[in-house]
């Protein structure tokens, strides 16, 4: 793909053998003049080793939440502002809720924007047509934010355990696009209920409905481990926070979600007793609980 713009990136001193490329990034931009010029350019630069384009903020939810199930998460996002239906600035909004939110760069080429862009902490705020320097501007300053968040994530000291039923806040927070006859909607990781592998689909269950996710039940259970999601059958991951009850009938294990029964594997039953009994309160049981049934919100019993 060219644009017939210049790319003093790539043909001037500034390329050097010793940078390596090593960033992934993400374009969006309801034009598509615009979105070819700018993944041009992108490409052009020798710190980014990949470019994905899309034409809509729903898409780039898609894409984003893709990668982060596959374990190569987007080191930064190029966003247009004004778009149909969600625009810019709503994804931003959207994007800082993520556990690990990717530096935005705003492209447009409106100025008015530009405060509420910066309020949303806006990496960079970018006005079109894009000038490679500029640009190049921006990635440099990606390099170095994408640098301080690796290093931040290596403690040098110890930090104490967290207990089992413990969710980050940040986390929480995280909102997932999910399909629903043909709708987009997105809910929040907090809201999930439990998870039921259908083929290459994941369908995430809520108080409300439920809706369909291209994820792997693998990928989502080591992804939202500390959120207190944990796999209970080879068909499902639950979130230990909205288990009801813990029921052992017939020599077989159960649990209990909002009124769905969910059946426990041998081979996971002993892991979520322990984390069970390690988020159990020690406060006494109120009232006598059903044959069989472990109430776990309120306690284990013997």
């Amino acid at each position: 793909m060219t644009s017939g713009l210049p790319c003093p990136v790539c043909e001037g001193p500034d390329r050097r053998g010793s940078l390596e490329r090593s960033l992934r990034v993400l374009a969006v931009d309801d034009e598509a003049p615009a979105l070819e010029d700018l993944v041009y350019l992108l490409r052009c630069d020798p710190r980014i080793a990949h470019v994905e384009a899309v034409t809509d903020a729903t898409k780039a939810l898609r894409v984003l939440h893709r990668a982060m199930d596959a374990g190569q998460p987007l080191d930064a996002v190029f966003l247009d502002i004004r778009m149909p239906g969600l625009d810019g600035l709503d994804l931003a909004r959207v994007l800082s809720r993520f556990a690990q939110p990717p530096p935005v760069v705003f492209v447009t080429a409106h100025q008015q924007p530009a405060v509420e862009a910066f309020e949303l902490k806006a990496l960079d705020y970018l006005l079109k047509p894009v000038r490679p320097e500029r640009l190049a501007e921006s990635v440099h300053r990606i390099v170095h934010e994408v640098w301080d968040s690796k290093n931040a994530s290596e403690p040098t000291t110890p930090t104490p355990a967290q207990p089992a039923n413990a969710t980050p806040p940040e986390m929480g927070d995280e909102v997932i696009p999910v399909e629903l006859g043909g709708v987009t909607r997105f809910i929040r990781l907090a809201d999930i209920r439990y998870v039921e592998a259908h083929g290459d689909y994941a369908r995430l269950h809520t108080a409300t409905g439920s809706g369909l996710v291209r994820a792997a039940l693998n990928g989502l259970e080591e992804r939202w481990r500390s959120a207190g999601f944990v796999r209970i059958h080879r068909s499902h991951l639950v979130s230990l926070g909205h288990i009801d009850e813990l029921r052992l009938e017939e020599g077989h294990l159960s649990v209990t979600i909002g009124g769905a029964v969910l059946p426990v594997s041998r081979r996971h039953a002993r892991h979520l007793r322990q984390l069970l009994v390690r988020r159990a309160r020690p406060t006494p049981v109120s009232g006598a609980a059903p044959a069989g049934a472990v109430q776990p919100r309120n306690g284990l019993g013997s």
